[in-house]
């Protein structure tokens, strides 16, 4: 490939100021103490010598057969929790057991959730992947006990008693209740059996499929064209493709691993074929039309009939927007310390809270490069912890996600919060000799979008830990973090924080042009996922599911099937959003509502943030997703709301582009 004068130009101007960065920081650009963390490299920890911590300061988990010691702890203390459960008299104290139950096998279950896909040792992964299906039968086992569930239908239906409940403590008892409906408690032993039996099969397909679709795919070296070798990571004679490599902006590179990346594997087609013909034969068994009707049962859609429709009624509006954004345009402004930077004003400016980075004990983090956050509110003290383990690693899922390690509840014995602790995981480069990690626009989005969902965990004041934070109904769940991302392409909130690295220069001219990139084809994109799910979870179908998707993607989405591609084997938000992808959208939709009515004024407005915490983050799912809503909007929204604010979205506002770049 031949280099273009400009290209040139670029070059030589970059040789002359590599090393310039280290200086110009110093002197220029002022960041503050988190900026500043996250914008700083890594250092190496000098303490192996000290006793380990254990991973989140879980004292057993300082080595992988831990994790067979906190769970033998955890379920020793569920046998005691199920006695005193199923002995004290009807009323607060029955629920209270049951959540201290439900906490004590969560905070084992959630942790090795996150430790079998993120942890790089082979050792750990393997522990907690063994404790995760341990947990998960017991809970399955636990949710067909009659005896327990006897107890808490003896609370509900007594009305003397129900009076006398909190309006938490009644919704929290009547969630455990639809746990058991939807596990088939009402059934005979032996269909109980069966369900059980279902459950633990289910377990063990999700986790294999989940593990799949984040393996790479692997090609011979030589099919490649030499030039291109070194975007993809080597394995020997091997190229190995992690990832779709989208925002490659070579096109080559892209059709490369689209192509490789894609490409079906029988096994786990196989096995997402057998993960959908048990999840409905699940949902037959007690008592539901489909898995799709078992899945939105409690959720603001209900029903999934009147989720497609709505879909496809959207479908129609749709048109494209497209704008040619070069994200290295704007990614040196976009610095990961100066993003860092921007959160802490938004949160502070918001809700009175600041990011306070911490320095990790030994063996507390499962990688060097994993910086530990305290939250901290200006009058109530710390709310919490966020682990933010962001860079790139060959061993971990290339995707950015949310866990939940602990929730919050209130202690019964002290009165205290149990603090909250979560993980944010990106996929972010790692900072080079000459510069910190520089994000694109998208990449900056997808921060605040995880972050909003780290907030919703810190900001909650849930009684219960059953429904602290994110534990609520899915197509609520997504509403903080997708709020975010219209903070995030705000010019008022960029101003405060986007600074060259090197000058300490502010842009904000075109910076929220990317707001609207390719907007309605990323709704369209998000329709045909939705689509799709709804469709491989309802009645099943005589047909593969790749036959399935080529036909919705020629229906609900511009772009033709690739032949020989399998997109549904990657779709791993099957697992967790089964028959619930619909979230993003419904979400969405809220969220647009909330920014144009309540934020998009002022975003910064302190007095709005106060009642977006008290009526929709502070309840977690103790209260009504639309009762949350209501709160927050002060009127009921219909389904056509939803539906006009998702096409609003698609409408682009060319007067607010102009007066977002001339400021």
């Amino acid at each position: 490939e031949f280099l273009t004068m400009s290209t040139c130009k670029r070059l030589l101007h970059f040789a002359r100021h590599r090393n310039v960065w280290t200086h110009v920081r110093r002197s220029v650009t002022t960041w503050s103490p988190v900026g500043a963390a996250f914008n700083a490299k890594p250092a190496r920890r000098a303490e192996l010598r000290l006793q380990s911590a254990g991973l989140f300061g879980v004292p057993e988990l300082s080595c992988p057969a831990g994790f067979q010691v906190a769970a033998k702890s955890a379920l020793r203390n569920t046998e005691l929790l199920v006695g005193r459960a199923c002995s004290c008299p009807p009323g607060v104290e029955t629920v209270e057991s049951f959540d201290q139950l439900s906490d004590g096998l969560c905070r084992v279950a959630d942790l090795a959730d996150f430790v079998k896909v993120a942890h790089p040792d082979p050792a750990f992964r393997e522990a907690a992947e063994k404790t995760c299906i341990d947990i998960g039968t017991v809970v399955e086992k636990l949710n067909t006990n009659v005896e327990l569930c006897k107890s808490l239908k003896n609370l509900l239906d007594d009305p003397d008693v129900v009076a006398q409940l909190d309006p938490d403590t009644r919704r929290v008892a009547e969630l455990f209740m639809f746990d058991f409906e939807i596990s088939g408690i009402h059934l005979d032993d032996k269909l109980r059996k069966e369900a059980v039996a279902l459950h633990v099969k289910l377990l063990d397909l999700n986790n294999e499929f989940l593990v799949g679709s984040n393996m790479p795919n692997r090609i011979a070296r030589s099919v490649i064209p030499e030039h291109l070798h070194l975007q993809f990571a080597s394995e020997g004679s091997f190229i190995q493709v992690g990832g779709l490599h989208a925002d490659s902006p070579d096109d080559l590179v892209r059709e490369i691993a689209y192509r490789i990346y894609l490409h079906p594997n029988a096994d786990l087609m196989n096995c997402l074929e057998e993960l959908l013909k048990c999840r409905y034969k699940m949902a037959k068994l007690v008592g539901y039309e489909s898995y799709g009707h078992r899945a939105l049962k409690g959720t603001m859609a209900q029903t999934p009939g009147s989720t497609a429709a709505s879909f496809m009624s959207i479908f129609w509006f749709v048109f494209h927007v497209r704008y040619n954004i070069e994200p290295s345009l704007y990614s040196p402004y976009l610095s990961l310390g100066a993003c860092m930077d921007g959160l802490n004003i938004l949160f502070s400016q918001l809700y009175g809270v600041s990011l306070m980075s911490e320095h990790p004990s030994t063996g507390e983090v499962w990688s060097e490069d994993v910086r530990k956050l305290a939250v901290v509110h200006e009058t109530e003290g710390l709310l919490g912890y966020i682990y933010c383990d962001f860079f790139h690693r060959s061993d971990k899922p290339h995707q950015d996600c949310h866990f939940t390690i602990r929730g919050r509840r209130r202690c019964q014995d002290t009165g205290q919060y149990q603090l909250p602790v979560v993980v944010l995981m990106l996929s972010l480069p790692h900072p080079t000799k000459s510069a910190p990690t520089l994000l694109t626009p998208g990449m900056m989005e997808n921060l605040f979008h995880e972050m909003g969902h780290a907030m919703h965990s810190m900001l909650g004041r849930t009684r219960y830990q059953h429904v602290t934070g994110t534990r609520c109904a899915t197509d609520f769940a997504e509403v903080p973090s997708i709020l975010m991302e219209y903070f995030a392409t705000d010019y008022r909130v960029i101003s405060q924080f986007a600074r060259h690295y090197q000058t300490g220069q502010s842009m904000v001219a075109r910076l929220c042009e990317s707001k609207k990139v390719c907007g309605a084809a990323d709704t369209q994109l998000q329709i045909f996922y939705a689509v799709l799910d709804q469709i491989y979870h309802g009645k099943p179908q005589n047909r593969s599911t790749t036959e399935i998707l080529e036909e919705m993607q020629q229906k609900f989405y511009g772009l033709p099937y690739t032949p020989n591609t399998a997109w549904q084997l990657r779709f791993s938000h099957l697992i967790g959003y089964g028959a619930k992808y619909y979230s993003y959208l419904m979400s969405r939709a809220v969220a647009s509502m909330v920014w144009r009515q309540c934020f998009v004024q002022d975003p910064l407005n302190r007095e709005m943030g106060e009642r977006y915490r008290r009526e929709m983050l502070a309840h977690g799912g103790a209260k009504e997703p639309m009762l949350m809503v209501e709160g927050m909007l002060q009127r009921r929204p219909t389904m056509e709301d939803f539906v006009d604010a998702l096409v609003s979205e698609l409408n682009p506002n060319f007067e607010t582009f102009i007066m977002d770049s001339e400021s």
